[in-house]
């Protein structure tokens, strides 16, 4: 049916719960797709059920953007493929084209490797690279890799039912569980490298990342519903032995419990460097992640109520009041990993919100920041320019802890308020 509703606007009526509104405006069309959501409709003596419009399920991509953006914004040799410019890339709801590349990027252990973008639409050349090069295990669980393919293959399997996802997937579930040391923590990578990797790694929320799909499993989310008892009890053991390892690694300081470090000695659970300008610390950002982690878990352990107690007291100490960090025009410079045009400053803004350095020296609580020689300094002027503008030395991310933690406390700590200061 077709309706003149005035001189600028025709409407076109093409079924119950669609309609194309023309907008003739200046010699152009303007066309508007109204999709209604479908209901059903109760009348006095019947009810018609009114058909729901097509819709098409779309991957959560922002797992995949840290390594995303590596490999588009940071060229590295190593790659087995490096993008084009432009490269293509497929759109979140095209999902089992995405899947399929996270089919092409998994190696014959069940990891991936890092630093490559899912939704790059591949050429042929770039493929057969890829297939070649399956037995070469540089597989990882950094920059969110590996434990968020498998997500991915789990919702798509639920979404298509078709079972080459859900072997995958189950693959990558195994990778997990034989990578996890018998304390309980995780590797950066696995096979583990005869380097700062091999340390249990919070950074990149790598435990994080991989206990909160063990969690899915065993709370029985429903794109988990594929895997088989068997697997369950391997993942119940895992998940025990990882929680464990997260609450043995929060640093005591003075007699206190404060937060976690980015790694740990695999062997002795000591806070350890990871990358040479990564010092032993106490980190909030990385912190803030496990927090909201344990906060997440229903009946909380006393353990564990203990432990987000005492890191929640650590965020509220350890922040910040009256500054900012700006970002400001610099000289263009390429330094060895990229291309920089941009500064980063430290200005006082008694309007500013409350914000936390990354790290805090363990001892003295002192803001902590380092240059890639391994020599630690205690501002940001003092870091040179490569890593002051190439890294996040703040954030904000415990703010969300703190915002979270009252509805947490009435529930799961009645009357055991740490941050009330009356």
């Amino acid at each position: 049916m077709i309706k003149k509703d005035s001189q600028q606007y025709y409407t076109i009526t093409l079924a119950s719960n669609c309609k194309l509104m023309i907008d003739i405006n200046k010699g152009r069309l303007y066309v508007k797709l109204f999709l209604f959501i479908s209901a059903f409709i109760w009348c006095s003596n019947a009810h018609t059920q009114v058909n729901k419009p097509t819709v098409y399920e779309a991957i959560d991509t922002e797992p995949f953007q840290n390594s995303a953006h590596h490999w588009y914004d940071i060229f590295d040799e190593g790659n087995v493929i490096n993008a084009t410019h432009p490269q293509p890339r497929y759109k979140p709801d095209e999902i089992t084209k995405i899947a399929d590349n996270v089919l092409l990027y998994q190696k014959d252990n069940g990891g991936w490797p890092k630093n490559y973008d899912m939704l790059a639409i591949l050429t042929e050349e770039q493929k057969t690279k890829l297939l070649s090069v399956k037995s070469i295990l540089n597989t990882t669980f950094d920059n969110s890799t590996s434990y968020s393919h498998v997500e991915c293959l789990a919702l798509v399997y639920k979404a298509k039912k078709d079972a080459k996802y859900k072997d995958a997937a189950l693959k990558g579930i195994d990778y997990m569980l034989a990578s996890q040391y018998a304390n309980g923590g995780w590797p950066q990578y696995f096979p583990v490298k005869d380097d700062y990797s091999k340390c249990i790694t919070f950074n990149d929320d790598v435990i994080v990342g991989i206990m909160t799909v063990f969690k899915e499993i065993l709370d029985a989310a429903p794109q988990y519903s594929f895997v088989n008892n068997d697997v369950k009890k391997k993942v119940a053991l895992a998940y025990a032995k990882g929680m464990d390892c997260i609450l043995k690694t929060q640093i005591i300081d003075d007699g206190k419990a404060t937060a976690w470090c980015q790694q740990y000695d695999e062997l002795t659970l000591a806070p350890a460097w990871a990358r040479k300008f990564e010092p032993p610390s106490i980190c909030n950002r990385e912190s803030a992640v496990v927090v909201n982690f344990l906060m997440s878990i229903d009946h909380p352990s006393k353990e564990i109520i203990h432990s987000i107690q005492s890191a929640v007291k650590w965020f509220n100490d350890s922040k910040i009041k009256g500054i900012r960090v700006k970002t400001i025009p610099a000289p263009p410079i390429q330094f060895h990993y990229r291309f920089s045009k941009t500064d980063r400053v430290v200005v006082k803004d008694s309007t500013a919100p409350d914000i936390w350095t990354r790290y805090y020296e363990i001892g003295t609580h002192k803001s902590l920041f380092c240059n890639r020689d391994k020599i630690v300094v205690y501002s940001l002027d003092k870091v040179e320019r490569e890593r002051r503008d190439g890294y996040g030395w703040y954030t904000y991310e415990p703010k969300g802890v703190l915002d979270n933690y009252k509805a947490w406390q009435e529930k799961w700590a009645p009357g055991e308020n740490v941050l009330n200061t009356n």
